[in-house]
């Protein structure tokens, strides 16, 4: 891990979906934060990672990004994800890359790109989250 969670944001503090679907935050970094995921479990009937898996991918590392924003005092949520697939992967291991475009007081936006172990990329999406009091 480059960088750690700050104090108040337990490393280990996973949803029950992100157990089950491997994924695991690697660098803390709120400018670009990055995240991992199995495609093995993960796949559609056709043996290409599910789009679900990925928007839910895009979803974890978005919303922690904008817990990181908000502080240890305020709730954030997701409001709004856009996804698009660009290449099917079939095996290994994915990567999720979580840069901010806008952080503000209410609103908050992101953008996630995935890739494949090769690099290549394999989806993109933009997350707003809300904070809340």
């Amino acid at each position: 891990m480059s960088t750690p969670p700050p104090s108040w944001l337990p490393a280990d503090k996973l949803s029950p979906l992100d157990d089950k679907l491997g994924i695991r935050i690697t660098d803390y970094d709120p400018d670009r934060m990055v995240a991992t995921m199995p495609v093995a479990g993960n796949e559609q009937p056709f043996g290409l990672l599910h789009g679900g898996a990925s928007c839910a991918l895009m979803e974890t590392i978005g919303s922690w990004a904008g817990a990181l924003h908000a502080g240890p005092d305020k709730q954030v949520v997701g409001i709004e994800l856009n996804a698009s697939y660009l290449r099917g992967a079939t095996s290994g291991v994915v990567t999720a890359v979580c840069t901010p475009v806008r952080r503000g007081r209410t609103l908050s936006t992101f953008l996630i790109e995935i890739t494949d172990e090769d690099g290549r990329p394999t989806a993109t999406g933009r997350l707003t989250c809300l904070t809340k009091d």
